[in-house]
């Protein structure tokens, strides 16, 4: 099937993600190629983190689990371990391309790759919008099933169609990001309970986050890229090579060299 020949989501699908801001593809990937994925991140980081990929933060106690699992940061970069052949091949995966394309409606490029752990007393990501920092849509794969317990995605439906929220300081007891943002007025939280295999589309302007993972035994694996559309003008540097579903890195789109939308510049990575 070619992408850009017909619809891969039906209607009501992409009148939900055009009405809420987002939209949970069920068994996009197969319960076998998210435990490959998940094996595959676990087995690179069974001896802690990985210089030059994961991303280290001295100023975590030795008693976070966040300490041992951070997050690993573009690992479609990192050709020397196994798992960048892996991120590269899921994050131009032509299911992914299929969607992007619909929710899009012109050709999406890659942009970046992350992979979270977030293991059982992980505190969470407090409540933000990517597209403070670029503006995206984004691909979270949840390699485990995912619900509150284990520290969840939640989103807040229709906060697409307001402003770009100037962030407050978030609480570091309960979130390892430093970002804020409250939910709007008449807005409701709402939680994305997924299992392993299912894919959460969703645009960079919605208000979203998770909180602690409160499990006993139970990590929540997420597999994450964020796509900007070919018409993009300016993209920040941190984020190239940017890359087509061809795997051709894209060129022709400008550098971007100003602060984000609060007047402050902006940081390396959106989460």
């Amino acid at each position: 099937m070619s992408v850009l020949a017909e619809h891969y989501l039906n209607e009501e699908q992409r009148a939900q993600f055009h009405r809420d801001g987002y939209l949970i593809v069920r068994n996009l990937f197969s319960s076998s190629e998210v435990a490959t994925i998940r094996d595959t991140f676990m087995e690179l980081n069974a001896e802690g983190p990985i210089p030059g990929l994961s991303e280290i933060n001295t100023g975590y106690s030795p008693t976070d689990p966040l300490s041992f699992y951070p997050r690993m940061m573009h690992p479609h970069r990192h050709p020397e371990y196994p798992i960048g052949d892996l991120s590269m091949r899921y994050m131009l995966d032509k299911r992914v391309e299929a969607v992007l394309t619909d929710l899009f409606e012109e050709e999406a490029i890659a942009s970046q790759s992350m992979f979270y752990f977030k293991p059982p007393g992980a505190r969470g990501q407090d409540l933000h919008q990517d597209n403070y920092y670029l503006r995206v849509k984004a691909a979270w794969t949840a390699v485990d099933d995912v619900d509150m317990e284990n520290g969840g995605m939640v989103l807040v439906p229709g906060s697409h169609e307001l402003d770009i929220f100037c962030p407050e300081r978030a609480d570091n007891s309960q979130f390892f990001t430093t970002d804020h943002v409250d939910v709007p007025e008449g807005k409701e939280v709402v939680p994305a309970i997924m299992k392993a295999g299912d894919v959460l589309f969703f645009n960079g302007s919605v208000i979203h986050g998770s909180y602690p993972n409160l499990s006993q035994d139970r990590f929540r694996c997420a597999f994450i890229c964020h796509y900007v559309p070919l018409a993009s003008q300016e993209v920040s540097g941190g984020y190239r090579p940017l890359y087509n579903f061809q795997g051709e890195i894209v060129e022709g789109i400008g550098e971007a060299t100003g602060g984000g939308p609060c007047g402050m510049p902006e940081p390396a990575s959106p989460h």
